[in-house]
C-alpha cells in the first residue's frame, strides 16, 4: 500500500484541527501573503534584512511564528537565511538571472502550448481579466503594481495550464525575475511590455500554439536585454512598510 494512501488529505487535517490552531495557520498565511506582496511590489527591494524582533513586533505574534514565515518564504527563494546574520530579501547575483532565464525559456514554451491544448473559455476570460488589472496599473503608471501583476501573469499561465510542477516552477522564476527587474532594470524600462501580454493571450485565443510560444520568447527575449548594473539598496524602515497591527 502506498504510504500516501495512508495519509489524510490536506482539507481534512485542516477540517479536523482546533479552531486555535486554524487561527494560528490563518495568521501565519496572512502574514506571508503581506510580505510575499511587499517584496512583489518593492516595498521591501532585494537586499532588505528581515528583523525577526521588528516583524514579530509589527505583527503582533512571536517570533517563532514570523521565523516559519521567513523559512517558507526561504524555500520559494524570496528570502535568504544567513547563520549569525539573519533573513534577507532574496537579491539574485547576475549569474543567478542568467539561469533563471534559461530555466524561463525551457518552461515558458511548454506551459504555452499545453494552455492551448487545455483552453477553455473561462481561462481565456481569466486571462483577459488579468490583462486588463495590469493595463490599469500602468495607465495609473504604478510601477510596484505593474511589476507584479507582469509577474503573476506568468504564474497564472501556469496555474491555468493545469501541471502542478510547472506552476511551482512558474511561481519561484516569476518571484525572482520581478527582484531581478528592480535590481537590474534600465530606468526607462518598466518590465514586461505594455502589449506583449496581450499579444500572447492572443495567440492562445486562436489556439495557435506555436506563435505563442514563439511570441513568449520574444517576451522573455525583451525582458532579459532590459537588464541593467546592480543598484544599491537603502535602508528599509519595516514598520513603515507594514504599519504596526499588534492589538
Amino acid at each position: 500500500m502506498n504510504h500516501a494512501d495512508l495519509m489524510p488529505a490536506p482539507n481534512s487535517r485542516r477540517a479536523a484541527a482546533t479552531p486555535a490552531r486554524l487561527q494560528r495557520e490563518n495568521a501565519q498565511d496572512e502574514i506571508y501573503e503581506k510580505v510575499y506582496v511587499a517584496i512583489l511590489e518593492h516595498r521591501l527591494p532585494p537586499g532588505t534584512k528581515l528583523v525577526e524582533e521588528r516583524l514579530a513586533d509589527i505583527f503582533g505574534v512571536s517570533r517563532a511564528r514570523i521565523r516559519e514565515v521567513l523559512s517558507r518564504l526561504a524555500h520559494e527563494r524570496v528570502v535568504e537565511l544567513f547563520p549569525q546574520r539573519g533573513a534577507f530579501v532574496a537579491k539574485p547575483s547576475i549569474e543567478q538571472a542568467l539561469d533563471v532565464f534559461e530555466a524561463r525559456r525551457l518552461i515558458e514554451p511548454a506551459v504555452t502550448r499545453r494552455l492551448v491544448e487545455t483552453l477553455t473559455p473561462e481561462k481565456l476570460e481569466r486571462l483577459r481579466q488579468h490583462a486588463a488589472l495590469e493595463h490599469d496599473a500602468r495607465r495609473r503608471e504604478d510601477k510596484r503594481a505593474v511589476v507584479r501583476l507582469s509577474g503573476e501573469f506568468h504564474s497564472l499561465a501556469a496555474e491555468l495550464a493545469g501541471n502542478t510542477a510547472l506552476a511551482r516552477s512558474m511561481r519561484e522564476l516569476s518571484v525572482l525575475t520581478c527582484l531581478m527587474i528592480f535590481l537590474y532594470d534600465a530606468p526607462t524600462a518598466i518590465s514586461c511590455r505594455a502589449d506583449e501580454h496581450d499579444q500572447i493571450i492572443d495567440a492562445i485565443a486562436r489556439r495557435d500554439a506555436a506563435k505563442a510560444e514563439k511570441l513568449m520568447l520574444e517576451h522573455l527575449a525583451h525582458i532579459e536585454s532590459s537588464m541593467n548594473l546592480e543598484v544599491s539598496i537603502e535602508d528599509i524602515d519595516l514598520e513603515a512598510v507594514f504599519g504596526r497591527t499588534s492589538p
